[in-house]
C-alpha cells in the first residue's frame, strides 16, 4: 500500500474534523434514548455500546458502503449503492442522520473540491469523494470509523458524567477495532451487509417519540 501524502492526510483530517460543518454534533445515533432508558449509564456501558455498534451495526455497514462507493465504476452504480444505503437505514431518524450529513458533505466538497457528487448518504458520499481526490481507501475508512466513534463519545459526554480523559481512553481502545473493520470491508461487497445491533436500532426508534431530547437522533 502506498504511503499517504501529506496533502491526502490533511484532506481527510479536514473532512472528518468536528469543525467540518456536516452537523455531526447534532446526532447521537440513538445513544440519547439508550441513556434515557438506562441501557447506557457509565464508561463501561458506553464502550460496550460503541463496540457493538461498530462491530455489528452502522460501523461495519457504513464501511462497506464507503468502500463500495469508492469502487463504483460509474454514476449509475453509485446511485444504486446510495439507494441500498437508504433502504438499509433501520428507522426514520437513522435515514435522516445519514442523509442530512451526506447532503451537507456533498454541498461542501462540490463547492470546494469540485467533486460533483450531488446528494448522497454520508458514507457513500465520503467514499465517492475520496475516490475523486485519489485518497487511500483503507485510511479513509479507518478515519471515518474513528470520527464516528469520537462523535458518539462526545454525545455521551453531554448526556452523562463522562470525563474527557475517560472518553479519550475509550476512543484509543476502539482505534484497533476501527482498523480491523476497515481492513475487512475494503472489497465493498454489499452481499455481506448485515446488522445485529438490535438494541441500538430500537433505541433510535424510541428516540423518535422521546419527549425531552437535545439531539436530532
Amino acid at each position: 500500500m502506498a504511503t499517504p501524502t501529506d496533502a491526502q492526510l490533511l484532506t481527510l483530517a479536514q473532512w472528518l474534523s468536528p469543525a467540518f460543518p456536516v452537523g455531526a454534533f447534532a446526532y447521537s445515533h440513538g445513544l440519547e434514548a439508550a441513556v434515557d432508558l438506562g441501557s447506557v449509564c457509565d464508561a463501561d456501558s458506553v464502550e460496550a455500546w460503541l463496540t457493538d455498534v461498530l462491530d455489528f451495526g452502522a460501523g461495519r455497514s457504513d464501511a462497506l458502503f464507503l468502500a463500495a462507493s469508492y469502487r463504483a465504476v460509474d454514476a449509475v452504480e453509485l446511485a444504486d449503492i446510495n439507494a441500498v444505503a437508504r433502504a438499509f437505514a433501520a428507522s426514520a431518524e437513522r435515514l435522516l442522520e445519514s442523509h442530512a450529513q451526506g447532503a451537507a458533505f456533498c454541498k461542501l466538497t462540490d463547492g470546494i473540491w469540485d467533486t460533483h457528487l450531488g446528494t448522497l448518504q454520508y458514507p457513500v458520499a465520503l467514499g465517492a469523494a475520496a475516490r475523486c481526490e485519489g485518497l487511500p481507501l483503507a485510511l479513509t475508512s479507518k478515519m471515518y470509523l474513528q470520527a464516528f466513534a469520537s462523535n458518539l463519545i462526545a454525545a455521551a459526554q453531554r448526556l452523562m458524567p463522562l470525563g474527557q480523559t475517560v472518553g479519550q481512553a475509550i476512543l484509543r481502545r476502539l482505534a484497533g477495532r476501527c482498523s480491523v473493520i476497515a481492513e475487512t470491508t475494503l472489497d465493498g461487497e454489499l452481499t455481506q451487509l448485515s446488522s445485529t445491533a438490535f438494541l441500538s436500532d430500537i433505541a433510535a426508534m424510541k428516540h423518535e417519540t422521546q419527549s425531552s431530547r437535545i439531539f436530532r437522533t
